[in-house]
């Protein structure tokens, strides 16, 4: 079964492309891209005016299943994800049971199969139970279908134990991915430590909570050689750092969340608790600091961190509630708000959503060429709109951007040549 995308903006950073032009899908796999060479015809769509990019690859999802389904499933994630324009996503072990295990990384591909709208790649435990003792089933898990190791949401402390993590990783060909906190440091922190949680008299958390870790890791993967990821880095220190050991040749990749380039603690709605998340919003100098760090390539992907919560969890006390935000439908325009600025170029942030992360964890996709793999974002840079957390496809609402009026949307989005979002018209209609 055939595809026609006629007269879009084919921009594929990664190959140096940027012509507008059709590009045409066979089954799974891209057949044929290029100027005029397709004609209108029932099962093509109009592209016109819109932008045609490899697909969208998210790095840090929590889609909360198994164990709390009440705050998100498989199906109402990735359909998320696809209104976001996102083509695949990978999938945080922090679920109950832990993904820790080849029997739970195969039951999330299973699960992804039967109901998802979007690929969905595991990450799996480091630690057993993610209880950082010791070594989870590594290389049953990669057997499984594992593309990475992480304890998401609590930092590997031992250092003994992540040395060795990134030892069997790299025998394995897989990245660790650490969620860099010191614990002793940020222990009861509810927000950045800074000017304005001494004003709303909440305990903070400081920026070296995470910088320690990001150095401690550094070292470690530079004397084992091993690939390590740093996971939603919010701290001018951390780029830094992570600028300097990538000069040294250091294998590291990094990500950042939209929320902490668009915001600082400064735009913090006091004691709103759809404003906490961990790392926290830290300051205006850090938040700058990250985006020149995305733009000139020391941060490689752009990633969501989707962690929805349920209303009753999030309405409570601001350092009694949960960390986490929704990510997924605001992603790309909250980019798209960086370009306006003139902060990074759209090359730039399309790579950042799509080739930089399938290079990271070596993930299909992430680019436009015949032969590939058929995962396609279309979308329309200029389509105003207001958020409303209530009508997206997450079962949850928490989201600081609640309100805001955005400008770029996903139009379409195809996984392996079948559309799996679309916004607007009859698909089978040219």
């Amino acid at each position: 079964m055939s595809l026609i995308l006629r007269n879009g903006r084919l921009l594929d950073p990664g190959r140096g492309l940027d012509q507008v032009g059709d590009l045409v899908l066979e089954g799974d796999r891209i057949r044929a891209l290029g100027p005029g060479i397709a004609a209108a015809s029932p099962g093509s769509l109009d592209c016109t005016g819109l932008v045609v990019a490899p697909g969208f690859i998210d790095l840090h999802v929590h889609l909360r299943e198994p164990g709390f389904e009440y705050k998100e499933t498989i199906e109402s994630g990735t359909r998320a994800a696809a209104a976001g324009g996102f083509t695949a996503v990978c999938a945080m072990p922090n679920t109950s049971p832990v993904n820790d295990n080849a029997g739970a990384t195969a039951y999330l591909i299973q699960r992804a199969r039967e109901f998802g709208h979007a690929r969905v790649y595991p990450i799996g435990a480091i630690t057993a139970g993610s209880q950082g003792e010791r070594l989870a089933a590594l290389g049953a898990m990669r057997e499984a279908g594992a593309v990475g190791y992480s304890d998401d949401g609590r930092p590997v402390r031992n250092a003994q134990i992540m040395r060795r993590a990134l030892e069997y990783a790299s025998m394995l060909g897989l990245p660790v991915v650490q969620h860099a906190e010191d614990l002793d440091l940020s222990a009861g922190g509810s927000m950045h430590a800074g000017a304005v949680a001494l004003r709303l008299g909440l305990r903070g958390i400081s920026s070296a909570s995470e910088a320690t870790v990001v150095a401690r890791d550094l070292l470690l993967a530079e004397e084992t050689g091993a690939r390590l990821h740093i996971a939603h880095v919010s701290t001018a220190a951390s780029a830094r750092l992570l600028r300097e050991a990538k000069s040294r040749g250091v294998r590291v990749t990094a990500e950042v969340t939209p929320h902490h380039l668009s915001l600082c603690d400064e735009d913090l709605v006091p004691y709103d608790a759809n404003f906490k998340m961990n790392p926290p919003l830290r300051s205006r100098a850090d938040r700058d600091a990250l985006i020149a760090a995305l733009a000139d390539g020391t941060l490689d992907a752009i990633a969501t961190d989707h962690a929805p919560h349920a209303a009753h969890e999030k309405q409570q006390e601001f350092d009694r509630a949960p960390f986490g935000i929704l990510g997924l439908e605001t992603a790309l325009p909250l980019g798209l708000r960086l370009v306006a600025a003139g902060a990074i170029p759209l090359s730039r942030l399309l790579d950042a959503l799509s080739g930089a992360p399938a290079r990271a964890f070596g993930l299909p996709g992430g680019a436009l060429v015949p032969g590939g793999l058929a995962d396609v974002t279309v979308f329309d840079p200029a389509a105003a709109w207001t958020y409303d957390p209530a009508q997206g496809c997450s079962k949850s609402r928490n989201s600081p951007f609640a309100g805001w009026t955005l400008q770029g949307r996903a139009v379409y989005t195809i996984v392996g040549g079948r559309v799996t979002f679309a916004s607007r018209g009859n698909l089978d209609t040219p």
